[in-house]
């Protein structure tokens, strides 16, 4: 069987992380396509080239294909929407803006538009045997408790425009499920890779190694607030290989996956994990939220700090994320979300090697 392959998103570390997977993980003939953005598009011929090497590939068999998502028809040539149109048979689409304090304009253009363009796109494909989209499992804004792969409710507030716009964005793709064969993803907070420590930016639980380390000339070093609630913290590698199991996976149609820790740590304890490899300290003492968002409140603080203020919701907010269909249909993969723990030490040594990079730290705004 051929399969052709369309993904949003490259050269980002997530997608082109699961083009690798793909690629080792079923056997097929066929074609790569990626949609790049004409500004990303030296990066993008960068990787390109990476993944031919890497894995043997002929240079036919990874295209890219200049276009936007925030424009009718993804800003593809007439040509290549004809090519593309008769070929395609999966399609991932990851492309959106992940920042926590991202403006709402911004991320409702590139979440909410630009999904609604690709679903539009996606709808004219004659081969298509599935759509995967990425969402995320905070789609759940401020509600709490035990969250359900089942349930796309609209909470009564959500904690930033991310959030919001990944909702608004996911109930776009839910309409589509009678029509096309669509499995919907909605990752935790992802991190790097469990063995490597790899990653390609410091957001998400590294703003907590740039708080430590920042912070770690003084005598003592405080916990933030009680830190009662539980972070879930997933990182690439199970993404990517479950990912890749799902899309092909019969029984994964029409389905919305939580690929969330099943067994997550408080986030005072990732605090704890963090401080005792990163400086081979234990936390003494509490400094109350409210201070620490304070603190944060200022520009000046927060920019040496390198921590989104956003970043402090995550503390208090008391979810719980059910991945019971995730888990029944990996069962027999040999595909488990690894212990946040087991992963800490790739994790802080990335961290280390790469801290003074400017090319992994995100502008804080």
């Amino acid at each position: 069987m051929e399969y052709n392959h369309f993904f949003t998103g490259f050269p980002g570390f997530i997608c082109n992380q699961l083009i690798r997977e793909v690629l080792k993980r079923n056997e097929w003939k066929g074609t790569i396509y990626v949609l790049v953005l004409q500004s990303m598009m030296d990066k993008a011929r960068k990787e390109r080239h990476a993944i031919i090497k890497e894995l043997g590939l002929n240079e036919d068999a990874f295209i890219l294909i200049e276009g936007d998502i925030t424009q009718p028809s993804l800003l593809i040539s007439e040509g290549n929407l004809e090519l593309l149109n008769n070929r395609i048979t999966h399609v991932y689409h990851l492309a959106a803006i992940y920042d926590l304090a991202v403006p709402r304009e911004i991320a409702f253009r590139i979440n909410v538009n630009g999904t609604s363009n690709v679903n539009k796109w996606v709808r004219t494909l004659t081969q298509l045997k599935r759509y995967v989209y990425f969402s995320t499992a905070y789609v759940v804004g401020k509600r709490e408790g035990t969250l359900y792969e089942t349930e796309l409710i609209r909470p009564v507030s959500f904690k930033n425009h991310y959030e919001e716009t990944k909702y608004e964005a996911e109930v776009l793709v839910e309409k589509l499920k009678e029509e096309i064969p669509i499995t919907i993803i909605r990752p935790g907070i992802v991190k790097g890779h469990s063995q490597t420590g790899e990653t390609i930016k410091f957001d998400g639980p590294y703003f907590m190694m740039n708080f430590l380390e920042k912070l770690k000339f003084l005598p003592i070093l405080p916990k933030l607030g009680k830190g009662e609630a539980y972070v879930n913290l997933v990182p690439i590698d199970y993404i990517i290989q479950a990912v890749a199991y799902l899309s092909f996976l019969e029984k994964g149609v029409g389905k919305t996956y939580h690929l969330t820790d099943p067994r997550p740590y408080r986030a005072s304890e990732i605090y704890t994990f963090m401080m005792g490899e990163l400086l081979n300290k234990k936390p003494i003492g509490t400094l109350p939220l409210t201070v620490g968002k304070w603190f944060l409140s200022i520009k000046m603080l927060r920019k040496y700090l390198g921590v989104e203020k956003e970043a402090l919701d995550y503390f208090t907010w008391m979810g719980d994320f059910d991945c019971t269909l995730a888990a029944n249909d990996l069962k027999g993969s040999g595909i488990e979300c690894p212990d946040f723990r087991d992963g800490i030490k790739a994790m802080t040594a990335f961290y280390l090697k790469q801290k003074d990079n400017p090319n992994y730290q995100i502008p804080i705004l």
